[in-house]
């Protein structure tokens, strides 16, 4: 049984991982483009085959991590290593010299980003994995994980809330201020991670199945309601990180106030926390097929509010935390279903093929939301320099903040559609057709 130091240290090791990603993820492309002055298209293509490398390299890393043998575990000695190497890559890759430049700046910024999702990949699969070696099935292992996930969300808000509010204090120019902040992050990085190895120890032997790229296809292929949650999947998330990804520059030039994005990051947060506290309240009042329709349409909604605002230029803080409040609450709804129906896809699968496949499902979510991520990217990056955004002058052009605008809400609105389409007319696994998938498993056994 886990102690309450074992609880708290694996805790405190998913919010120092996460203060580290949620960094990266959210402002990497500004760092780039905007403090550097590298092409966003540059930045958007090179992310985007980055991340498509990082996601095949994820069960090479899994493979690695079931072959290791030590008097420390399999797991721990990964999340050590991994978590240096991370940190030295974040401060060299947030501390770009000013004497780089053209080509040499390119090849510094590419290989730092390659690095850091390589080195991540170190420490991420192995802490994750870890679960099954800490707990037994059951309650233990389901609170276990309810606490990483929880401790991971508040390690990924802080960044998100303070990287510009705390940039500008640390230093006279973004530049030495990001690198400034990237070292403090890696830091705490640094011994929350070490904290989290020193308090938790791996009790079982429990053996997972090395999941590789092809029995996930395989799967996929043969499991034709995983294929259309798998797709809501790359939706969603490539919406969401489109968002996340261009959301500074949208507060910075089209709203004119790049604190405003600290301020919508925190009110977005404490709305996706609050909507997954409350989803056990709603489920009792809808299924969940009517709680994604009303999940989405919040989406949508509050796109379209963002939308508006911003064109009309009624740019006050508390109507735009109203949209951040709608969109983040129907995004954490939203990201618990699809978690719930990818779960359903497993009895179907026996039901339909004789196949659970739970190991390779799940590894499935992981590979699916970085090439989701690719693609949210690589938008990003030739949307900006496409609407010909400038970060040398001080004020953009009307129809540049008009495009900047139509990918930041515009272009999820569609996606989100897309994906009510899909479901509407191929998923099938509502709550009467799973009761009677599990009679049928039942009797069968």
């Amino acid at each position: 049984m886990l102690t309450l130091k074992e609880k708290i240290g694996y805790g405190i090791g998913a919010f120092g991982k996460d203060l580290v990603y949620a960094l990266v993820s959210g402002f990497i492309l500004f760092y780039f483009n905007d403090v550097l002055g590298i092409s966003a298209s540059f930045t958007g293509v090179m992310m985007m085959i980055a991340m498509l490398f990082d996601a095949f390299n994820d069960p090479i890393m899994g493979v690695l991590v079931e072959k290791t043998r030590s008097k420390y575990g399999k797991f721990r000695p990964w999340i050590f290593l991994g978590t240096l190497l991370n940190a030295f890559v974040l401060y060299l890759m947030f501390s770009i010299p000013s004497s780089f430049t053209g080509g040499t700046l390119l090849f510094y910024a590419s290989l730092m980003y390659v690095l850091w999702g390589m080195t991540y990949t170190l420490m991420d699969i192995p802490f994750w994995s870890m679960i099954p070696s800490l707990t037994k099935p059951g309650k233990e292992r389901e609170e276990l994980s309810v606490i990483g996930r929880t401790s991971s969300s508040i390690g990924f808000a802080i960044p998100t809330v303070l990287t510009m509010i705390v940039v500008p204090l640390l230093a006279s120019s973004e530049r030495l201020g990001f690198s400034y902040f990237a070292l403090f992050i890696a830091i705490i990085f640094v011994i929350t991670e070490i904290i989290c190895v020193l308090s938790v120890k791996e009790k079982t032997t429990e053996n997972k199945k090395t999941v590789k790229v092809k029995d996930m296809f395989k799967a996929l292929l043969r499991n034709d309601q995983t294929l259309i949650v798998v797709i809501g999947i790359v939706i969603f998330n490539a919406s969401t990180t489109l968002t996340t990804q261009l959301a500074l520059y949208f507060f910075k030039y089209d709203i004119g106030n790049e604190q405003f994005f600290s301020l919508f990051g925190a009110i977005g947060g404490a709305s996706q926390i609050i909507s997954m506290a409350i989803f056990p309240l709603l489920r009792k009042q809808f299924n969940l097929q009517q709680m994604l329709y009303l999940a989405i349409g919040g989406c949508i909604f509050g796109y379209l509010v963002l939308f508006i605002l911003a064109s009309i230029k009624l740019t006050y803080i508390a109507l735009l935390g109203i949209a951040a409040f709608i969109i983040y609450f129907g995004g954490g709804i939203i990201t618990i279903l699809t978690t719930v129906f990818l779960s359903d896809t497993i009895e179907y699968g026996e039901y339909k093929n004789g196949d659970r496949n739970e190991s390779v499902t799940f590894s499935m979510q992981t590979f699916v939301v970085k090439l989701a991520s690719a693609l949210a990217v690589l938008i990003a990056g030739i949307g900006l320099d496409l609407v010909g955004l400038n970060q040398n002058l001080p004020v953009q052009s009307e129809q540049t903040l008009l495009g900047l605008r139509l990918i930041m809400t515009v272009l999820p609105i569609i996606g989100l559609i897309i994906m009510i389409i899909i479901f509407k007319r191929k998923y099938i696994l509502n709550d009467n057709k799973m009761k009677e998938i599990i009679n049928v498993l039942n009797n069968k056994k």
